[in-house]
């Protein structure tokens, strides 16, 4: 490990803190090809000088297997971050300390070799940078002073990221450091939407009302703190590139609270408006977009232009697919765009069999190419991490050797094959 003096003071001070648990899950338990394995069996195309397979996977490229990771795979349901959390009790001491933001980081990758580390950190945290102050309680989530009127929302300003948040870059650039070039280092932001919804209510809710009223009632108002944001989140969006984010994911959560006419209004401009910034720059930095609860959505998000779109558990893989692709063409966007996804967590809970069924399933439904294999939403912080490892597991040593054709004939085979049970199908009779 290549932390500062300041880390490894901390790691001696906190030794049960940092110490991986003997019960918990361990490289030498997962049976995942390591990365001289992969090289190996890639042959010629595999080389230290290559982007990693998480980048290239986003990318539409050509990969040797399906890249995997988790949202939200760092936290709660690993034993070494709650022994953590009982020296840095707060969300904001844990994300905004370097070295324990690194150690969190790290932490599913050390156990668990996900071919994605992401930084450890919370769509809020460049509020303050733009004159937003926030608070994030254990028991109730973000706070923050409610904005309704226009004198707070001028009060607001362009974040300067290197000063506001000079401790998301120097996380970044160690993580860079420690896992090496064969794993993908994440960055992400909060878009505008989202963003607004805990500004405008003050907290998390169900309901969304207060958002709702300014956008039904001032829009213009609405319209200006969205603009706000958009501008400021691509300032960090491509502050975390320039020190060393590989990919960018946006989440917009509860967009999928929104009306396909309101999603068109309040949502989809402003991820633009991040996208297209981070595209101008930096062109071959894959994006990757997601919404909790956007089976409705699906075409208007690939019309962003993000070059992946992350489902949710709510849509069958081949169907999302194909809504992408039909996204994208409808938008004038050339190429079929890229999918992450999308196992429900809940499955996670059930029986090893279970998760290695559905695991495999959406690998098959999603085909060889422009696919990152995640969970449809965070991992539960209730999961054991023997199952969290099992999932990764059976997900890296599924190496498909198929093309999309294979995979479509596969999939009406399938569908045959069910209809013929369904209807008592007898040799001779026509499924067409």
């Amino acid at each position: 490990m290549k932390f500062t003096a300041l880390a490894t003071s901390l790691l001696i001070a906190s030794t049960d803190a940092f110490t991986p648990s003997p019960a918990g899950p361990t490289n030498s338990n997962i049976a995942r090809p390591s990365s001289a394995t992969e090289n190996a069996a890639s042959t010629n195309d595999a080389s230290t000088t290559k982007d990693p397979l998480l980048i290239r996977a986003a990318r539409g490229e050509e990969v040797e297997r399906t890249p995997v990771w988790m949202m939200r795979q760092a936290g709660r349901h690993i034993k070494e971050y709650r022994d953590l959390v009982k020296k840095w009790p707060t969300f904001r001491e844990r994300s905004e300390i370097p070295e324990v933001a690194v150690e969190v980081s790290l932490q599913p990758w050390r156990n668990y070799k996900t071919d994605g580390c992401i930084l450890f950190s919370d769509i809020l945290t460049p509020l303050p940078g733009m004159g937003v102050e926030f608070d994030i309680t254990e028991k109730i989530g973000p706070v923050v002073e409610p904005m309704r009127d226009w004198d707070a929302v001028n009060k607001m300003h362009l974040i300067d990221p290197a000063t506001a948040a000079p401790f998301t870059g120097e996380v970044l650039r160690t993580l860079r450091e420690e896992v090496g070039p064969e794993t993908a280092v994440l960055g992400f932001v909060g878009c505008p939407y989202t963003l607004a919804t805990y500004l405008v209510e003050g907290k998390t809710s169900k309901e969304y009302l207060e958002i709702k009223k300014m956008a039904f009632n001032e829009p213009d108002l609405l319209h200006t703190l969205l603009k706000n944001l958009a501008d400021s989140i691509a300032e960090y969006a491509l502050y975390q590139i320039e020190c060393g984010a590989q990919l960018i994911q946006i989440f917009d959560s509860w967009a999928g609270h929104l009306s396909a006419r309101d999603y068109d209004t309040f949502a989809a401009p402003y991820q633009k408006i991040i996208l297209n910034k981070i595209k101008d720059k930096y062109p071959d930095v894959p994006t990757v977009v997601y919404i909790k609860h956007s089976g409705a959505l699906i075409e208007r998000m690939a019309a962003t232009g993000a070059d992946v779109v992350s489902l949710d558990w709510t849509v069958d893989m081949a169907e999302g697919r194909a809504r992408i692709n039909a996204g994208r063409a409808a938008a004038g966007i050339e190429g079929p765009g890229g999918v992450q996804g999308n196992l429900d967590p809940a499955i996670l809970f059930g029986s090893q069999e279970t998760i290695k069924e559905r695991a495999e399933e959406i690998l098959r439904k999603a085909g060889p190419k422009g696919h990152v294999m995640n969970l449809g939403h965070g991992i539960e912080a209730a999961t054991t991490e023997e199952n969290a490892a099992f999932f990764i597991e059976t997900c890296g040593v599924h190496i498909m050797m198929c093309d999309w054709e294979t995979v479509r004939i596969q999939s009406d085979n399938e569908r045959r094959s069910e209809a013929k049970q369904d209807f008592g199908y007898t040799e001779g009779m026509s499924m067409e």
